[in-house]
């Protein structure tokens, strides 16, 4: 496993749309292994393959101990709506106030290839939606109807 940069949300190739994924293979693995190091050296919820400079539809969020790998990912149901402040590693010292589903159901493939469908509510359904939003080149400074400057002390665990 190694480290690999995040890049910052003035990078052009963050507002590009992700390829979907072919080969559920080592490469595949490997970019799984870097993201999810990458993520945790920096205490990170999620972080999706455009951060790190791969244009390819590969997301992973850990929540709650639990690691959710998802290549290929579509929203496939939501429900309800609510207001909660985000964060992003590609934005650095910033928050905003987003607007996202309650609930979300996502149908996407494990690094196996295999179909999985994973549910979320509150904040997991907030990282389903901002991850997958970056598979589509949308930060969520996009979305947010306010946007706020962080102190570190306030710093929450970042999407």
């Amino acid at each position: 496993m190694a480290l690999r940069t995040i890049r910052n949300y003035a990078d052009p190739l963050l507002r590009k749309k992700s390829k979907p994924v072919k080969a559920f293979d080592g490469r595949l693995h490997t970019l799984l292994d870097d993201m999810l190091e990458t993520m945790r050296s920096v205490s990170g919820l999620g972080l999706a393959a455009p951060q790190v400079g791969v244009l390819k539809r590969a997301v992973i969020i850990e929540h709650e101990e639990t690691l959710f790998e998802l290549i290929n990912p579509e929203i496939v149901e939501t429900k309800d709506t609510q207001s909660r402040t985000e964060a992003c590693l590609s934005v650095p010292g910033k928050n905003g106030l987003v607007e996202r589903p309650a609930y979300v159901k996502v149908k996407a493939r494990n690094r196996h290839g295999e179909e999985i469908i994973v549910e979320g509510e509150e904040l997991l359904a907030v990282a389903f939606s901002h991850e997958l939003d970056h598979l589509e080149g949308v930060l969520y400074i996009d979305k947010a109807t306010e946007i706020f400057d962080v102190k570190a002390e306030d710093d929450e665990p970042a999407e």
